[in-house]
């Protein structure tokens, strides 16, 4: 199929169309000098407006998914009773060793009594046993100057016994003497050989009582730590405050039983900051020590000033419970979030508790 040519009449009336189109604009502009300027003022100002706001955009990074944080503890119970004494209410504030909860102490003040008595009749063990070491090493004593002494006897009867005997050879000595002499001799070694076990004997014996005071030293080492235990267990019938801080979410209620691990109350400290989780994407320019914005929603209107602290070092998820594991099954690319710590450059002069909702700016440039 071919295209059909325009016509020459065509083409002129293409052309004075424009003509006139062209002369009608001029003819506006002469018309509305006035009108016209004011509109090409007004196109400058939105692109300036928008090169000045796009300008500023950028050095700005923010998110909405940010909230006030800060370390809770929780109070609770280590030993178990019944609670006699409850002296703080919800939401009171608390300077730090300030008395909590106070748990029944009679049990407790038994067992340091019956603990300590326990520590002196280990004591009393012990000296003892050092008073029998002592009068040991006295017998000890003796039964070596028992031994000193048969040992001389010993030797004289030997000296006594070679002269009867070399006497009686000699016919100057008598049967009589030199048997007499025998029998002295044997006696002195019998009283040597008894005397030499009297001082092995001593001497076992004072190995049996040092055996014995390093046993009751152990037990005197037990009694002690039983009275330390019992001593503590007495002292945490009073839990104190271990910070100072804001009492929330009270369970506890005078004349309820506490067990061991059961949490009483939860502790607020005044020391909070902002966690922000940013995008991925929007921490390529931030930096530790950038200025912050902070606007809490529950006081529209109020900016508080903060900076950068740290950025942690891995995305929220890969610390979740169930991290996720991308190199199994599908895989769909989601911009990852990582908590931002923002903290306040002063104590906020309103209450700022843990959860609520902020908005933080971070000027990155």
């Amino acid at each position: 199929m071919h295209s059909l040519a325009p016509l020459p009449g065509n083409r002129q009336d293409a052309s004075s169309q424009a003509g006139a189109q062209k002369s009608s604009w001029r003819d506006t502009i002469h018309a509305h000098p006035y009108a016209a300027a004011m509109v090409a003022i007004v196109a400058v100002i939105v692109i300036a407006a928008g090169a000045i706001w796009w300008r500023h955009l950028i050095q700005y990074e923010s998110t909405d998914d940010a909230f006030v944080d800060a370390r809770t503890v929780a109070v609770s119970s280590q030993i178990s009773g019944a609670i006699i004494d409850l002296p703080v209410v919800d939401n009171q504030i608390v300077n730090a060793e300030t008395v909590l909860v106070r748990i029944d102490p009679r049990d407790y003040a038994a067992g340091v009594a019956q603990a300590k008595a326990q520590v002196a009749q280990a004591e009393a063990a012990v000296a003892n046993l050092d008073a029998q070491i002592d009068a040991q090493n006295a017998r000890i004593e003796q039964a070596q100057e028992q031994v000193r002494q048969t040992q001389a006897a010993l030797e004289f009867a030997r000296d006594e016994n070679a002269r009867a005997q070399e006497l009686l050879k000699t016919g100057a000595g008598t049967q009589q003497r030199a048997q007499q002499a025998a029998a002295n001799l044997q006696q002195a070694e019998a009283a040597f050989a008894a005397a030499k076990a009297n001082a092995k004997a001593a001497e076992k014996q004072l190995a049996i009582l040092q055996t014995q005071r390093t046993e009751a030293l152990g037990r005197l080492d037990q009694a002690r730590a039983a009275q330390s235990q019992a001593e503590a267990n007495l002292s945490r019938t009073e839990i104190s405050a271990p910070a100072a801080g804001r009492v929330t979410k009270l369970s506890a209620a005078k004349g309820n039983y506490t067990v061991p691990g059961q949490v009483l109350m939860m502790l607020v400290p005044p020391e909070v900051w902002v966690t922000a989780n940013f995008k991925e994407t929007q921490l390529n320019w931030m930096r530790r020590g950038q200025p912050v914005d902070i606007r809490v929603d529950a006081y529209p209107g109020r900016i508080f000033p903060g900076h950068v602290d740290s950025i942690q070092a891995g995305s929220g998820a890969a610390f979740s419970l169930l991290p996720p594991e991308n190199a199994t099954g599908n895989y769909v690319k989601v911009v990852q979030r990582v908590p931002v710590k923002i903290v306040f450059n002063s104590a906020p002069d309103v209450f700022v508790g843990p959860g609520m909702s902020v908005v933080p700016t971070v000027k990155v440039r």
